[in-house]
């Protein structure tokens, strides 16, 4: 390091899931998130009541609209319509492409891939992972090209999803981790869970139903905070809250980032 150098902060990137902000489809959340101080972005939903961000001129439109308000779109989700799922060999393919085009000219850098209960595989058996695994290998230098990460979200424990990703062995294929699905599913696994996927996280969901984070919680917010600061996550805080309407919306999330702030070890860059 040269005596000139300077170090300064990483900043903390904070987003919102577009489903949880607004009951509708349409520019007002990108309003709305303008609205919140120290909010930087919002995760789309590419399939959700009529919105079809695979159509290149809704993404169009939907990218005009951030730009206007001055907001990022750091992931997009909701990449499944009803019925469709990773094991159906014909759709599949179809599905995941789709979404990287439509990450891409977002500007998005992660695509939450959800596998959950029936749509996700079984990694103690062969004949329900190959599949999976074979396609997530497929699409998966598609993504690297574009500068995308495909982020799973799984039904899987912590130890299975670390197996899972390995198994792939693609730098674009990581996991998308959300503390309080795995709290639900695997009790007690969802902090040390973080320690044993830190190489793997794409990005990950903060949420405790309607509360703040610093309300009472299966997750121990700031625990989780903590240890994500100390393994040095620089991805984005993507909050996944239930709001009562926009005015609870924003002053909900603006608590919530500043407790986020407040359990995070400053990280820096020279």
């Amino acid at each position: 390091m040269s005596g000139n150098s300077v170090a300064s902060e990483i900043p903390l990137k904070f987003g919102h899931r577009q489903a949880n902000m607004a009951h509708e489809p349409g520019p007002s959340v990108f309003e709305l998130a303008d609205r919140i101080q120290g909010l930087r972005g919002v995760e789309l939903q590419v399939v959700w009541k009529g919105q079809d961000l695979g159509d290149r001129q809704t993404a169009l439109s939907y990218k005009k609209m951030a730009h206007d308000w001055g907001v990022q779109i750091p992931s997009i989700a909701g990449i499944w319509a009803p019925g469709q799922t990773i094991f159906q060999a014909e759709v599949a393919p179809r599905v995941l492409e789709r979404a990287v085009r439509a990450a891409d000219l977002l500007g998005a850098s992660v695509i939450l891939v959800a596998l959950f209960d029936k749509n996700c595989p079984r990694i103690d058996d062969f004949s329900s992972y190959a599949g999976p695994v074979a396609l997530l290998q497929q699409v998966a230098p598609m993504a690297s090209d574009a500068g995308i990460v495909l982020g799973l979200e799984t039904s899987l424990s912590p130890a299975d999803d670390k197996k899972f990703v390995e198994m792939i062995g693609h730098p674009a294929v990581q996991i998308y981790y959300d503390a309080t699905n795995k709290e639900l599913a695997f009790p007690g696994q969802s902090i040390p869970g973080i320690d044993l996927l830190a190489p793997h996280l794409a990005q990950v969901h903060l949420k405790n139903e309607t509360r703040l984070l610093s309300d009472h919680a299966r997750v121990n917010w700031a625990q989780a905070v903590e240890t994500l600061s100390r393994l040095r996550y620089q991805g984005w805080y993507v909050f996944e809250t239930e709001h009562s309407g926009p005015e609870q919306c924003v002053a909900a999330t603006e608590q919530n980032i500043a407790f986020v702030r407040r359990f995070s070890v400053s990280l820096t860059r020279f």
